[in-house]
């Protein structure tokens, strides 16, 4: 099990990698951080994630809606096909255009 580790990258640019499951989130917060309402969307480089499960999906869907509260969007990139099916199957893909 390899614990999810979101990195910074720029301002409004981070990278999440390692395991997005039920296993691995536990408790992680979003960010650390508290947003820089100057960017009005945020993007998350997803390219690093080993696995992900319905666990990891609704951690993301939680992610955007504290983000959405605040004004901020949040979209997704380099998404694995793991998490494409779950979105798909969840119906929740439209969230994260």
């Amino acid at each position: 099990m390899s614990k999810v580790e979101i990195t910074q990258l720029e301002e409004n640019q981070f990278r999440v990698s390692g395991e997005l499951t039920r296993n691995s989130i536990g408790r992680e917060r979003l960010l650390n951080v508290k947003p820089d309402t100057k960017h009005k969307t945020w993007y998350f480089d997803l390219s690093g994630l080993s696995r992900v499960d319905t666990a990891g999906l609704a951690w993301l869907i939680h992610s955007f809606a504290e983000l959405k509260q605040q004004g901020i969007h949040l979209e997704l990139q380099n998404s694995p096909e793991q998490l494409q099916n779950l979105m798909q199957l969840g119906q929740v893909t439209n969230l994260f255009e």
